[in-house]
């Protein structure tokens, strides 16, 4: 946070912040695989693309046929072998079906282990999201003591605008958990 901001800047700058975790943690959940087949699995796994490491869906088009299957068809064949190997290098699990002009990947129904596994997975993301919302917290409340210190404000402004903190903390905190459930449904789903 800059040192000059006013009190308005620094919660507006926090709710900024806190609004970014979120939504990281909320794209991270996009990649992680359930039952289903979805395209954003992919989003991990890289190529070496002629020396430059490059995401699957910059060299390949991603299609899903059918509920639990991805075809992954390269715009160069030569990127047929390539794709594969980063796949089977990935942490997907999955092995990829090379027919000699695409790759398919058949997702299983995923076992109540993986399941588990994975809901262990989504409580540890949620956990580094609310841990970033309220270090955005602490910062936002140590600029706005160092403005009570400095005059700027005063000591009941202060008192105030902490719990207008807390409240946006809060608000994002239970966002995050919100979108654990959410996430916790789909993965323990049959």
């Amino acid at each position: 946070m800059n040192p000059d901001m006013n009190s308005d800047q620094i919660l507006q700058d926090a709710e900024k912040r806190m609004k970014h975790a979120i939504e990281v943690m909320e794209h991270d959940f996009a990649t992680y695989r359930t039952g289903r087949a979805n395209p954003m699995v992919l989003e991990r796994v890289h190529v070496d693309y002629y020396g430059v490491d490059t995401p699957i869906n910059q060299v390949a088009s991603i299609a899903i046929p059918e509920a639990r299957q991805i075809q992954i068809t390269p715009y160069e064949k030569n990127m047929l072998g390539v794709i594969e190997r980063a796949i089977l290098k990935s942490d997907l699990g999955i092995n990829p079906n090379n027919d000699g002009v695409s790759i398919r990947l058949n997702f299983p129904q995923m076992t109540e282990d993986r399941r588990k596994e994975m809901v262990k997975q989504v409580h540890a993301r949620t956990e580094q999201a609310c841990v970033a919302v309220r270090n955005v917290r602490r910062d936002a409340i140590e600029h706005l003591k160092s403005l009570q210190k400095n005059k700027q404000i005063s000591e009941d402004d202060l008192k105030g605008l902490e719990t207008k903190v807390q409240k946006l903390t809060d608000k994002f905190v239970d966002e995050a958990h919100a979108l654990q459930k959410k996430k916790d449904g789909e993965l323990m789903e049959v």
